[in-house]
């Protein structure tokens, strides 16, 4: 079996937050740039480094914050990878870009942007590996607050990724794994989330379990972990997948 690695992190815009009083006192840095952004986001860099696959949500795409730097990319460019695709699902203008962003090692054969159902802002990227009929699907994305809207944006992705035979899906849901919208995608997906104890949010004191990489049962699963990286007000989720011998990556 293939092994790959597999890694989901909400970067919130290169911010280290690190206390509730951050949010506060440093709430300038969600508008303006500063110097320690592009340190954390060098940290962030060498976590990434040794991963295959990496789904990232709330990256800036280039604005006044960030210094025009486009996250995705730099992220990309500075830990290796050959391959990047970022969402912006928020565009404001030259203040901030919110984006997700999927970072590879293998060459997808499709990518394709979703918008998802409720008050704009909310995406999806769903990027497909190998054969489009028996190869990896997988989606990167970040839902809304609310459990109304957030059981229709799973509904749909539930919709979208009918009949695959090798799913993952990872990414800040803003639930947990036993609330009815996640317990909706799993069932009618068949997937199931091996970190499913391990607390993510916030980084410096994990209550919440609002961050994960969902899996299908067709795929074995190894070192599934919760990361204390503390770049972010969110923890990183990362697990090894292994993929079946006749699921090639790079048909």
């Amino acid at each position: 079996m293939q092994r790959i690695r597999v890694l989901s992190y909400n970067i919130q815009a290169g911010i280290d937050t690190q206390s509730y009083r951050g949010y506060v006192t440093h709430s300038w840095k969600h508008m303006l740039p500063h110097r320690d952004r592009e340190r954390n986001l060098n940290r962030i860099s060498g976590l990434l480094h040794d991963y295959d696959l990496v789904g990232l949500q709330e990256v800036d795409s280039g604005s006044l914050r960030t210094g025009f730097v486009d996250q995705t990319q730099y992220l990309a460019k500075r830990a290796g990878f050959p391959h990047w695709h970022k969402q912006v699902n928020r565009n404001l203008g030259k203040f901030a870009q919110h984006s997700n962003g999927l970072l590879s090692h293998f060459r997808p054969s499709l990518v394709t942007e979703h918008k998802l159902p409720g008050l704009p802002g909310r995406g999806a990227i769903l990027c497909h590996f190998g054969r489009p009929d028996h190869g990896l699907l997988v989606c990167i994305l970040h839902l809304a607050l609310g459990r109304r809207a957030r059981m229709r944006q799973l509904s749909y992705i539930s919709e979208l990724m009918a009949g695959y035979p090798y799913t993952i899906i990872m990414g800040d849901l803003n639930c947990g794994a036993d609330s009815p919208e996640v317990t909706l995608l799993m069932d009618r997906l068949n997937l199931w989330e091996p970190t499913v104890q391990e607390s993510t949010f916030p980084s410096w004191r994990p209550m919440k379990k609002i961050d994960h990489i969902l899996v299908s049962r067709t795929l074995g699963i190894e070192k599934a972990r919760v990361l204390n990286y503390l770049c972010s007000d969110h923890l990183p989720v990362s697990l090894d997948v292994l993929l079946p011998k006749e699921l090639d990556m790079a048909a």
